[in-house]
């Protein structure tokens, strides 16, 4: 499996010159990647390399915490990737679908209507029921709200993973993917890209 730690950059659109057709598109900036440690089946029960990248500028000692970024990436036996390598865009040449996972935009405390999509009350005829929840317990038994109910609540905030998301251009030279379509979450969020099986 292919994979890279990259930053959100912005939205931008590329047009087709030949039909004029425009295509919305999010620009991740991924510089190289640094592979901090290999696991393996035998040692740590499965194999994968251990990511890690935008270092911090103040220099910590343990390793680590030197990085904004560092992420699993699960690997074949075979990948033949080795502690200390560098792993950047140009790894990504040939793939054309990619999930991704980053963390979506805070919010807030909101409302049902916001967090939930419920509908709102009706505005007339004296109705004090505008953007209320509407009616939550129950009656003598349990006596109590149960687990799960649609709540305001804290909204956003969250890891948010998205698939089968289009890869349009790769800029090996300036460490640019352009991916098809909106990637959660704000400008430089840390984004974790990975081929799309």
């Amino acid at each position: 499996m292919k994979g890279i730690l990259a930053r959100k950059v912005g939205m931008s659109r590329i047009i087709d010159p030949g039909t004029g057709r425009v295509t919305p598109v999010t620009v991740l900036e991924a510089p190289d990647a640094k592979v901090l440690q290999i696991k393996t089946v035998s040692k740590d029960g499965y194999d994968a390399a251990v990511l890690a990248n935008f270092a911090r500028n103040k220099v910590r000692k343990n390793a680590n915490k030197n990085y904004k970024f560092i992420h699993e990436l699960r690997l074949d036996a075979d990948a033949g990737i080795k502690q200390g390598d560098s792993i950047g865009v140009a790894s990504m040449e040939g793939v054309s679908r990619v999930k991704i996972t980053s963390t979506s935009k805070g919010k807030g405390f909101a409302g049902v209507i916001k967090r939930h999509k419920f509908s709102r009350g009706p505005e007339t005829h004296g109705s004090h029921h505008h953007r209320e929840p509407g009616s939550v317990g129950t009656c003598a038994k349990p006596a109590r709200i149960m687990k799960g109910k649609k709540m305001p609540g804290r909204l956003g905030g969250k890891e948010t993973t998205l698939r089968n998301v289009e890869v349009i251009q790769i800029d090996a030279a300036k460490h640019l993917i352009a991916l098809k379509g909106a990637v959660p979450g704000a400008i430089n969020t840390l984004v974790f890209i990975r081929e799309d099986a």
